[in-house]
Parts: structure tokens; sequence; C-alpha cells
């Protein structure tokens, strides 16, 4: 993967960037995605926002290796903070790290959100905490795609301004996922219903104890509902 051959998961959130968009990439190691997305003519300006001091270090080279230091802000900053309200960013992309902490970014600096318009989030795992920051913020999913590479699946979720009601099944597996039931999203769905399979069969060999019995109804429950969809 580089600047001019992104990995399909990095394809994937960046086709769902508009034309003429001014992105700000958050954590976004070697500003891969900014620097291919000046190169295509798809993004106008670029911030690639970094918290850590190496691969923030690694995308100023790149930048630089790329010939797009006009284009690509590198900032080194923790989350929305490398937004200034000047930047006027409509667009933000957060990839490759786990739902809660995507959340917890977008949480931590909500002014930095004021010109924005559309998210583009890729969590590796716990979408559905996405999906409930999303109803509760006035958020509304616009796209959702499911993929594999390199044998590990991925959710990618297309947020735009505008209010959500999401069943409790949908926050879940996704409000357009279950329409398209691809092949990924079986098999993700197929695993984690294997995997509570196997807990609760640990927990019927426990001694029964309310909790227990709570859990135990909870996961029955929820492979109910997700084998009604799947199957």
């Amino acid at each position: 993967m580089n600047a001019q051959k992104l990995s399909k998961r990095l394809e994937t959130v960046a086709s769902f960037v508009p034309t003429g968009a001014i992105i700000a990439d958050i954590g976004s190691d070697h500003a891969y995605l900014p620097c291919y997305l000046i190169h295509k003519k798809i993004a106008k300006r670029a911030i690639a926002g970094e918290v850590v001091k190496g691969p923030f270090e690694t995308a100023v080279r790149q930048v630089r290796e790329e010939g797009l230091i006009h284009k690509v802000s590198v900032r080194l900053a923790d989350g929305l903070e490398a937004i200034d309200e000047s930047d006027k960013v409509d667009t933000i992309t957060i990839a490759g790290m786990g739902g809660p902490l995507i959340v917890s970014i977008l949480e931590k600096n909500p002014s930095a959100l004021k010109s924005v318009t559309r998210l583009i989030l890729q969590p590796n795992i716990h979408a559905k905490v996405i999906r409930e920051w999303a109803v509760k913020n006035n958020w509304a999913l616009l796209d959702e795609v499911i993929l594999e590479e390199d044998d590990k699946i991925y959710e990618v979720l297309v947020l735009q301004r505008g209010e959500m009601k999401l069943s409790e099944k949908e926050l879940l597996l996704g409000k357009y996922l279950p329409v398209e039931k691809s092949k990924v999203f079986i098999k993700k769905w197929e695993n984690e219903i294997a995997n509570w399979k196997r807990v609760l069969a640990s927990l019927n060999e426990a001694e029964s104890t309310p909790e227990i019995d709570t859990k135990r109804g909870e996961l029955q429950r929820l492979i109910a509902m997700v084998e009604e969809v799947i199957w």
C-alpha cells in the first residue's frame, strides 16, 4: 500500500469522499489516504492528524515525498484538535480504530464538527457504538459497507447530518447491511453467533446465579435475533 494504491479498506473509505472536499483524516498514520485523495483530485485540501510523534514524522516525510506540502497539512494533535475552524473542513475520515475510540474522538471536541457535513468512519470492532452515537447526535447513515481483507472483517459507516431512528437490530447489525446480506456480512455474524454459543455453553455448566441467568437470557435473545436475520 502507498499513496497511489490504497488497501481495499482505505479505498472503500476514499470512495465516499465527495469531490472537492476539504478533508481531515484523523489518525492518518502514513498520510496515504489524504495524499491519495489529492492525487486523484477528489479532495481540494487535506489535513493529516496524528497524535503519536513517530507516525506524525512518517506522515510529514510522506507528504514531502509526494510533493503535496501545499495541499496536505500534517498536524501533531489529539484527535479533532488537529482541525481549526479556519480550515473549513467538511469531511472527516477516521479509520482503523475500535468503535468506542472513534466515538471518544468525536465526543472530545464536538465544536470541530461545526462545518462538517460528512463523516466516514471505519471501525475495526464495535460499529454499534458509532450508530448509537449517531442517533443521539443527529447524524444519519447515508451508507454502510462491510468487507474482508487479509482475513479481517471491517465495516465502513458513512454519516451525514440528519435525524435517524434505529431499532435495536439495526443498531447492532446496521441499517443497510442486513438488507444486502452479503457473504461477508453473514460470515461475520455466523462467527459472532458461534462465539456467543461457546459462552452460553460455559454459562450452562456454571452454578446458577441471578447474574448468570440474566447473561444467559441476553445471549439467547441476541442469538435468536441475529439468526432470524441471516438465516
